[in-house]
């Protein structure tokens, strides 16, 4: 082994491997892979095998990864939204940073560590991993909800607080610790004066450049694929030397290609290579632990772990609530801050070599990271179920009438719906347009805020909210319906088998509705399932599209076909 490694490309050959064999590990232990990933990190470490040598080149697949991780975040953002959500962003990162920091400085306090450590460690607490929470929602299918973009604001504005901390430590005897950690620095007026000038490269790319161009490079699929790389690389590059930081970069490359018609394909083709080139962010992130600091201060670790773990999603819940977010909004979009980014460790190491902190300040906040990272992708992924067992102490963080989301999701009118189509995609709209056409009053159901817009602007009626969220379904007008229709999709991770069709069964039914429920499955295999669980109709789209098909091309009957393309034209233009 140690023959092989002796070059870079023998040492990523055999990360590989260990990443491979740790992975599979992983999935028959029911771990994440991100705790497997992070594991890998560690084993490879100097503290275990020390296979990692070659730190140039782990950390630039690390950072080409982050930067089209974001650049994938960006090219679905929809600017509507983000100007909509842009008040609760802020005001709930700025709130977070500004609460975790206070509690987090007296609690280092009181054991007994200084107010410059106590300080340190405080501001180090408050950085959530963009990274590593975007992958999480992602994984999930929610990084489209409306907590998953809450989450997503928020967890930027920590990004911008993470700049000015690392500009106020260089300015201040530490610039070349800075260029190692977030960015090129400078002063704040600069910092500002380059995010202002990326915004205004984007918007005039947006307004005369991307579609011409992309509808050109698009007649090469494999050209608007390396083009799209390159945005990424680029804009990542641009705002590291601004100050800006990789991620902010990237989120703006792709947002310069967010409105056009090719943002699906490119977002499809980069999947797999972002999926590739995160692994060795999270390796990077396991070696760069030193394990045999961690020792020192279990205690406090400890302490501040379940600070992390618990205060930071209350911090938010509260805030959210405050605002007029529902109490499982607040709750969702809590959890993705209870943890510590790897910016975290790289700010306490700036302390450390300006000499503010002694070292094992840096295992401290090691040890919280591993702690926190590791329970914390459990608690998203395991979110719902989460919710369900904290759901009856959260009351007091919830305002009466929820203001804020019935505002944005916009309220049904409560009676005469004969038909309620949870899942508001391609085939749910389809179903929901062509209900209306026949005079048949529909509801749609969706906790995307972008589906819910998108059925408005058909002229249909809907109602913001999660199948699987017990409150919402028992508040929905189900007694006069006849049909219930599930087009959603069953959500699988590498931990959970959750069903949302079943439950969606199960709870229409405890809540009182009698009609007739129908389901969508792509999978024959789960049609006796279903099934059993209570669906009186299974539909099966590939299936029931392929039958239509042969009736059309048998001589079948052929009526009512006239107004088809003209839906069809809408729906595509809608998309």
């Amino acid at each position: 082994m140690e023959m092989i490694v002796q070059s870079p490309f023998g040492e990523v050959a055999a990360l590989l491997v260990l990443a491979a064999v740790i992975g599979f590990i992983g999935i028959l232990l029911r771990q994440p892979l991100i705790v497997s990933f992070i594991a890998v990190g560690l084993i490879a470490g100097p503290s275990a095998l020390d296979l990692v040598h070659s730190d140039e080149q782990i950390s630039l697949l690390s950072e080409l990864g982050i930067a089209v991780l974001l650049f994938l975040v960006g090219i679905k953002l929809d600017v509507k939204l983000i100007r909509s959500l842009g008040a609760v962003s802020l005001l709930t990162g700025l709130g977070q940073v500004a609460f975790t920091s206070f509690f987090g400085y007296l609690i280092g306090l009181a054991l007994g560590l200084g107010h410059v450590t106590s300080l340190y460690v405080a501001v180090a607490l408050t950085f959530s991993s963009t990274i590593i929470i975007v992958k999480l929602l992602s994984d999930k299918r929610e990084i489209d909800s409306l907590h998953g973009q809450i989450a997503l604001g928020f967890l930027i504005v920590q990004d911008l607080v993470v700049v000015l901390a690392m500009i106020v430590l260089s300015a201040i005897g530490i610039g070349a610790a800075a260029e190692g950690g977030h960015g090129g620095g400078g002063s704040v007026p600069m910092v500002l004066a380059s995010g202002l000038a990326m915004v205004a490269l984007v918007v005039v790319f947006v307004r005369y450049v991307a579609n011409p161009l992309s509808e050109r490079l698009a007649r090469a699929p494999e050209l608007l694929v390396i083009f799209a790389i390159a945005m990424a690389a680029m804009f990542a590059a641009i705002g590291d030397f601004a100050g800006l930081g990789k991620e902010v970069g990237g989120l703006l490359a792709g947002v310069a290609l967010a409105s056009t018609p090719y943002r699906e394909t490119i977002a499809a083709r980069l999947a797999p290579l972002r999926d590739f080139l995160l692994l060795f962010f999270f390796i990077a992130l396991g070696s760069a632990l030193d394990l045999s600091l961690l020792g020192a201060h279990v205690t406090g670790a400890i302490i501040f772990s379940l600070f992390v773990l618990i205060g930071n999603p209350l911090i938010v819940l509260a805030i959210m609530g405050a605002m007029g977010y529902r109490k499982r909004t607040g709750f969702l979009a809590g959890l993705t801050v209870a943890q510590i980014s790897e910016f975290s460790l790289i700010f306490v190491a700036m302390g450390v070599s300006l000499g503010h902190v002694q070292e094992d300040a840096l295992g401290l906040v090691t040890m919280v990271g591993l702690v926190t990272i590791a329970a914390s992708t459990y608690m998203i992924t395991y979110s719902h179920q989460l919710y369900a067992l904290c759901e009856p102490l959260l009351g007091p963080f919830e305002r009466k009438g929820t203001p804020r989301e019935v505002s944005e999701a916009g309220a049904h009118g409560g009676e005469g719906y004969k038909v309620i189509v949870f899942g508001l995609g391609r085939f749910g709209t389809a179903i929901g347009m062509r209900l209306n056409k026949r005079g048949v009053r529909v509801l749609g159901v969706d906790f995307n805020p972008q589906a819910i817009r998108r059925w408005r602007e058909l002229g249909l009626e809907t109602q913001f909210g999660d199948a699987s969220d017990p409150e919402f379904i028992a508040e929905l007008p189900l007694p006069r319906a006849e049909w219930i229709v599930s087009t959603v999709p069953i959500h699988v991770t590498g931990l959970t088998h959750e069903d949302t069709r079943t439950t969606l069964i199960q709870l229409t039914r405890s809540s009182g509705f009698r009609g007739r429920i129908a389901v969508a499955s792509h999978h024959a295999r789960d049609t006796e399932e279903l099934f059993a669980s209570g669906a009186d109709i299974v539909l099966e789209p590939f299936q029931d599209a392929a039958d239509r098909a042969v009736d059309i091309l048998c001589g079948g009957r052929e009526e009512e076909r006239t107004d088809i393309p003209r839906i069809e034209a809408e729906e595509r233009q809608m998309s």
